[in-house]
């Protein structure tokens, strides 16, 4: 264990610099526990971003058990008490939900009728996503937050020091918004709405707001018990104050107000935590992924054809940097994955502390069983016209006899994978072309080497085969032969080594698949 903790502390892997700086933080705080937070707000069906949000800290969170033996606990914070401002355009039943505008989630009626509100329908499709994950997190609900007392000690410091929390706020609005801006939201006693209105007496000694409604009536309220709650920035420094949070990421859009929830906290009697702002998931068009539009990729969209694992790779790489995200990517991600697995068992501890498969696995890193490719299996599925694994567990275990299902679960599932992937994705965008003079004849060439092919299936000696090929016919540079054989075979721009191609495919079945696509061009 000393010679991992070692190498983590000299570790340059991103979640290894977050926990350092965490451990820095704790050790002069003498807290005996860190806590990690998450906020997810349930406007919308939880997006693929908000998983990665919890996916990531989780990785700092194993990194920093890795370096230090205190206690840690992960708290995923649902602002389900925020007010329904527009209806999501990816959900049934939107002249219903357009009756409660403006309400809090968890008092907005659930439009798929299947839980007690439209928010308690959210987080229950976050908490299964993250169970989906192996997450060990505490769920914490704001509507139950406010409501239970939870929150009243800041709450009350809240009004009491109303004006100076004023003054950091009013700085960031502009002149207009300025004018009628409260930190409170008072939550209407009759018609349960969240009001957006100026308040005419803050009593810091009663603990109580006072507001005019949107029909002039007046209203006092105390500020416990949920009868209001924080404005969004307020409310996330307020948080970190009532929790004692030690640790929170977020992404770029809330990187310009962090000394707005920094100080905000300190004001209401806490210690502004760590943290860590990621750049933003777009979508094949580079634009932003938004839970209320549903663009880009979901997570059940990314778990239809690929494992969860490939997932948390794609998350783990590069968080400082803008990923597009969309299907085209889940097949580089899914081989990526099952290298860095294959690289882990011969690495030493400085190696693994920086191979992404720790940060997703932690001391129990798998050995990869895929024997083929993904890429390659898309490809072998295309050729092949399947239509199921079985089809591809054909070719897998003429390659590979040793294989099987049973002993390959991970090559299993990713032939079941690569069935539905080719017939979703690759299938409807094929496009064959005819070759030219010097491409049919390299090809026809091919096939005739083919046939006096005496070496077996070796991939290497077959690849060396094909290079020659294009290099006998001028070829140059090389790139465009292995195009040509791509397009004219495959449908596509880009393939697999050609060799391990053949040698998954067949021999003859290669010769069978050149001739029959000359013949047809």
């Amino acid at each position: 264990m000393s010679s991992l903790r070692d190498a983590a502390m000299n570790s340059k892997a991103w979640p290894f610099e977050e926990a350092r700086r965490l451990l820095k933080r704790v050790e002069a705080s003498g807290k005996d526990h860190v806590l990690f937070e998450t906020g997810y707000g349930p406007s919308g069906l939880p997006h693929i971003g908000t998983f990665g949000e919890v996916l990531r800290t989780t990785m700092i969170r194993r990194a920093f058990e890795v370096i230090s033996d205190i206690p840690t606990k992960l708290i995923c914070f649902s602002d389900d008490l925020d007010g329904m401002r527009k209806v999501p355009g990816n959900v049934p039943k939107q002249d219903m939900l357009a009756d409660h505008m403006h309400k809090p989630l968890t008092s907005v009626p659930d439009p798929f009728g299947e839980f007690e509100s439209f928010g308690h329908h959210n987080n229950a499709m976050l908490r299964r996503f993250l169970d989906t994950f192996g997450f060990q997190y505490e769920f914490y609900s704001a509507r139950e937050f406010y409501r239970s007392g939870q929150f009243d000690a800041v709450l009350k410091r809240a009004a009491e020091r109303y004006d100076d929390v004023m003054k950091v706020m009013l700085k960031s609005l502009r002149e207009e918004r300025a004018a009628t801006y409260s930190i409170f939201l008072p939550i209407h006693p009759e018609t349960g709405r969240v009001l957006y209105v100026p308040m005419k007496n803050v009593d810091g000694v009663n603990h109580t707001v006072t507001f005019d409604d949107e029909d002039g009536k007046e209203w006092t309220l105390p500020v416990t018990g949920g009868n209001v709650k924080l404005q969004w920035k307020p409310d996330f420094g307020a948080r970190w104050a009532a929790l004692d949070v030690d640790f929170e990421m977020y992404g770029k859009e809330h990187a310009t107000n962090t000394a707005i929830y920094d100080r905000i906290c300190e004001i209401l009697g806490g210690k502004k935590p760590e943290h860590f702002s990621y750049e933003l998931f777009l979508d094949e068009n580079g634009q932003k992924i938004s839970k209320s539009s549903g663009n880009g990729i979901s997570i059940d969209e990314w778990l239809t054809y690929a494992s969860t694992e490939s997932l948390s790779y794609f998350m783990y790489l590069k968080p400082k940097t803008a990923k597009r995200m969309h299907f085209d990517v889940i097949p580089k991600a899914v081989d990526e994955y099952h290298q860095q697995l294959r690289a882990y068992a011969d690495q030493d501890a400085a190696a693994r502390m920086n191979n992404p498969v720790f940060h997703i696995h932690g001391h129990n890193v798998p050995a990869s069983d895929m024997v083929v490719p993904f890429a390659m299996l898309l490809n072998l599925a295309s050729v092949s016209g399947a239509e199921d694994k079985d089809t591809l567990w054909g070719f897998i275990q003429r390659y590979a006899p040793e294989a099987s299902a049973d002993k390959n679960p991970q090559m299993d599932q990713a032939a079941g994978f690569a069935v539905r992937y080719y017939n979703d994705f690759v299938k409807p965008t094929k496009v064959y072309r005819a070759p030219d003079a010097k491409e049919r004849a390299a090809m026809e060439d091919l096939v005739a080497r083919l046939k006096a092919w005496d070496g077996g299936l070796d991939a290497e000696a077959l690849q060396s085969e094909v290079f020659a090929v294009g290099k006998a016919h001028d070829f140059d540079p090389l790139r465009g032969w292995f195009t040509a054989l791509y397009e004219v075979l495959l449908g596509a721009s880009q393939g697999p080594r050609f060799g391990g191609f053949i040698a998954l495919y067949g021999v003859d079945e290669t010769i069978a698949l050149i001739e029959g696509r000359l013949a047809e061009s």
